[in-house]
């Protein structure tokens, strides 16, 4: 059965790029073809998020990579999501493993922030996965389905939540969970949010993979059943992304 889940492609910038480097990014972003059912979200550093929102085409969505889990105050160096709103951004990126295990942020934080950015209108997507260690271990569902618990018991409405599975082996170490590793691990997640959420929610949320997607891997992950998607890395700042968001044609 064909999925009715609308196909998405997060564009991860992490901290890279200039204005030039940008400028030029934007340009080939806007000459992409982006397919009728698919939807594309770019996230930039935050300090270019405004000058990506003028330029881009609305075609693309823009993304910040964080926010804090208050409106406004005394939290340097931070910022909101009223301010990722006011610049134009309509997405952000939460719980991204680079925020858990360089920053030290807990599950406990990352569902506090998701709840935040959701109550201000922000779409949000939501990072979980497990290190090398732990799937040696085998413990690699009782990761995720932590993870994903401390980001359920915040929230009440699920429709603007896309859920980045990303094995956080697979990231930047041109290791790939294989299409099979990645299918098992959603289809857990799906079961997991029919239980424990609501089986309405299960089957509308989308549950995209991240870890070393190229152009040359995109096809067959995208051709897996519980597969909604990517969130990508590296390869979005290179011109196989524009491959990767025709992986669903």
């Amino acid at each position: 059965m064909m999925s009715s889940r609308k196909f998405f492609v997060g564009g991860n910038w992490k901290m890279n790029g200039d204005k030039k480097s940008v400028g030029e990014l934007i340009t080939s972003l806007n000459r992409a073809k982006v397919p009728p059912n698919t939807e594309v979200v770019c996230a930039p550093p935050s300090i270019y998020l405004d000058f990506v929102c003028q330029k881009l085409d609305q075609k693309i969505c823009v993304a910040a990579q964080n926010c804090y889990k208050v409106a406004k105050g005394a939290f340097t160096g931070e910022i909101s999501p009223a301010m990722i709103k006011d610049c134009g951004a309509t997405w952000v990126i939460l719980g991204h493993s680079e925020r858990r295990y360089v920053f030290g942020e807990s599950d406990e934080l990352i569902g506090q922030k998701v709840a935040h950015a959701l109550a201000e209108g922000l779409g949000v997507i939501a990072c979980i996965g497990e290190k090398l260690d732990e799937r040696e271990a085998g413990i690699t569902e009782k990761v995720v389905f932590d993870q994903t618990k401390a980001i359920a018991d915040n929230l009440k409405d699920w429709s603007k939540v896309v859920l980045a599975y990303e094995p956080i082996w697979a990231i930047g170490t041109g290791k790939i969970a294989t299409p099979q590793q990645a299918q098992e691990v959603h289809e857990k997640l799906q079961s997991w949010l029919k239980t424990h959420v609501s089986e309405p929610v299960s089957r509308a949320i989308r549950i995209v993979y991240g870890g070393s997607v190229t152009g040359a891997n995109c096809k067959e992950l995208a051709s897996q059943a519980d597969v909604d998607g990517f969130l990508v890395g590296g390869a979005s700042l290179k011109p196989e992304f524009l491959d990767i968001i025709q992986a669903k044609k």
